[in-house]
């Protein structure tokens, strides 16, 4: 493949998993408002970030299956599709549980976009450049996040959080048009595969294990402080509107850099030492974010999201590297759990929140540390740079 070629196929991916993930977390700025808006409870407003979650966690092992035996331009056609539509009914919906619904189904249909997308360079890249690509994978999730964010929280002040999901509905179907275009047909079989790897396998294997815990345990401490974080600064002392509440989360931006960064950190000094960096990171930064100082808050969110994005790069750098084959299998198993920590924590800090405050939050985060951590260290033991 020639230069020019790859950085078709680089931005053909990177738009089309920047869109698909900016639906994820379209409503996150402005679940104060849909709380008010529904007349219901912070964790009922919750379910319309949750439900999408869960619905990726749900449908993740068939697409990877999917994946390793079917070319992935038909999957990303119709999961294109079928996102926008979703997309669309809860822009015109007034209904929550009809929101959620759509928003499930968002969520079933988003791994067809991703978790496939990674199992094909997984089988079309060559082992060298797979921590720095996966880096890169890595640094889309993080835009299309804040974009996603950015669309929720600002078009709802001079419009209505509903128009955010007519725009994150055409740039799906915009990166779906460019992606069947520009990647290359390629065998579901072709790449670096070498064999048939069955999910008992890739799930019996700790070495694999330690990742996917890696993945739950990380997404679960970051996905509670950025859900909850409109709620904390929308209370004394900061009392922001949502619209400053939304300016925050450009804290994102870090992130986009950290994964590449975090490939050729990897590359360098081993995943191992590469997790533990990360978690220690993390932990410091959630440390700042207790703290009733705006400063001291957007420090604390600049580290988290360096810790974890580093976290997360790491682990699927270090995933992919271990596999000769069955990477679609391998790739969906970990989003399965990274998605299945991100509900879990959504979840228990929505209660945990709501009964004993911020700091309560903070303190079931700090614990889950623990996970990626152990990863880390478990990784230097096992010597794979």
């Amino acid at each position: 493949m020639s230069e020019n070629s790859w950085n078709k196929v680089q931005f053909a991916v990177f738009a089309l998993v920047s869109a698909a993930v900016a639906n994820i977390y379209v409503v996150q700025p402005v679940l104060p408002v849909l709380q008010k808006e529904f007349a219901t409870s912070m964790v009922q407003a919750s379910f319309t970030v949750s439900a999408v979650i869960l619905g990726i966690a749900i449908s993740n092992l068939p697409f990877g299956f999917l994946s390793d035996i079917v070319p992935i331009h038909p999957i990303i056609g119709i999961g294109g599709v079928l996102v926008a539509v979703a997309g669309l009914v809860c822009a015109m919906t007034h209904h929550l549980w009809i929101l959620i619904a759509a928003r499930f189904v968002q969520g079933l249909c988003i791994p067809s976009l991703t978790t496939c997308l990674a199992a094909y360079l997984a089988k079309s890249l060559p082992t060298e450049r797979l921590n720095v690509v996966m880096g890169s994978y890595v640094s889309a999730t993080v835009l299309g996040g804040l974009c996603g964010r950015l669309l929720g929280g600002w078009i709802h002040t001079p419009l209505h959080w509903r128009y955010a999901f007519v725009s994150t509905s055409v740039l799906t179907l915009a990166a779906t048009y460019i992606a069947m275009r520009e990647l290359p047909r390629i065998s579901a079989q072709g790449g670096q595969q070498h064999g048939v790897i069955g999910f008992k396998a890739l799930l019996t294997r700790w070495d694999l294990m330690r990742m996917y815990l890696c993945a739950a345990g990380g997404f679960a401490v970051f996905s509670s402080i950025f859900n909850y974080l409109p709620y904390r600064l929308s209370a004394p002392p900061f009392n922001f509107s949502t619209g400053m509440a939304t300016l925050l989360y450009l804290v994102y931006i870090a992130g986009i850099f950290m994964g590449p960064v975090s490939g050729r950190i990897s590359n360098r000094f081993g995943n191992g030492n590469t997790l533990v960096a990360g978690s220690i990171v993390l932990g410091g930064a959630l440390g700042l974010i207790l703290l009733p100082s705006i400063i001291a808050v957007i420090c604390g969110l600049l580290g988290v999201c360096a810790g974890f994005f580093t976290v997360h790069a790491a682990a699927v750098g270090s995933l992919n590297r271990r596999l000769s084959s069955g990477q679609g299998r391998a790739n969906a198993i970990y989003v399965l759990f990274y998605y299945m920590g991100g509900w879990i924590g959504i979840t228990a800090s929505g209660f945990a929140y709501q009964h004993g405050g911020w700091s309560t939050l903070i303190c079931t985060s700090m614990l889950l540390l623990i996970i990626p951590l152990s990863a880390g260290i478990g990784e230097r033991k096992s010597g794979l740079s």
